[in-house]
């Protein structure tokens, strides 16, 4: 079998890995994450997010992976970067952080033909209360999502385990956005909902590998997409964070491949 299509697919298209392909996603899990690392001292006031993503690729290029952004639907650029009410897709440029500004960064890289995939929360200066708990709250929506994750669960229980968690703090999770497969290709089935219905969609079986990466609201969950065509705001211009996993499901549960070798996942690691 080529290597690049091993393993089988479900009826609903989804690609199930071979043991053996866990260690490829986590050799580019693991570069996407050390990458994400090694750019918050990077992260501060009066910095550009232009300056940011520069890093970003320059630690790419040595690393002798692949960005794969770079290119994609035309983007040119290794990372995504959202300030503040951006949700997800922002660009980097010119923009400077001031002193409370929350911003995710979402960096893909391709290691030996994998897909690495992982996005995390940083802050420029003091967190403000309301940001540090929108930040908390999504960083735990997302392992709550996680822990719904094995054999036998679906994706509606991933669905609703963020949904409910993130609602009970009276917040809002975005519905215009979802995770998604990935592993020798950048995006494959499922979508991976962020809210939904325990029991429904799809069954989760070993060897799917996927991303999940909930976008919350302070406010309302609407979403636009600005002249750009990439980058997504929330419509009240209330505050959005995200964080996001790169995950194989095994026999027992879940295998995360981003995690942060130096533990500098969320934000308050400083």
């Amino acid at each position: 079998m080529n290597e690049t299509h091993r393993g089988r697919l479900t009826r609903e298209g989804i690609r199930i890995h071979e043991a053996a392909d866990f260690a490829g996603m986590h050799r580019a899990g693991a570069l996407a994450a050390q990458i994400l690392d090694e750019i918050a001292e990077h992260v501060f006031v009066g910095q550009s997010t232009a300056a940011i993503d520069k890093v970003i690729e320059d630690r790419v290029n040595a690393s002798g992976a692949k960005s794969a952004t770079i290119g994609y639907k035309g983007y040119q650029h290794a990372s995504c970067i959202s300030v503040n009410h951006v949700v997800c897709h922002g660009i980097p440029g010119d923009k400077v952080l001031k002193d409370g500004d929350i911003l995710n960064v979402d960096v893909t890289v391709i290691v030996d033909g994998w897909f690495g995939d992982t996005s995390r929360m940083y802050v420029a200066g003091k967190l403000s209360r309301k940001a540090e708990r929108l930040v908390q709250v999504t960083h735990d929506a997302l392992m709550k999502g996680i822990e719904a994750v094995r054999p036998g669960n679906t994706f509606g229980d991933i669905g609703h385990a963020i949904q409910s968690y993130v609602e009970a703090h009276r917040m809002s999770v975005v519905r215009d956005f979802c995770g998604h497969g990935l592993g020798r290709v950048f995006h494959a089935p499922p979508n991976v909902l962020h809210y939904g219905r325990a029991g429904s969609g799809p069954r989760l079986e070993e060897g799917m590998f996927f991303t999940i990466e909930p976008m919350v609201n302070l406010g309302r969950p609407e979403t636009k997409v600005l002249a750009d065509d990439w980058t997504a705001v929330t419509r009240d211009k209330s505050l959005s964070a995200q964080f996001e996993h790169s995950i194989g499901v095994t026999a027992t549960g879940a295998e995360i491949f981003t995690l942060s070798p130096a533990g500098k996942f969320h934000p308050t690691w400083a």
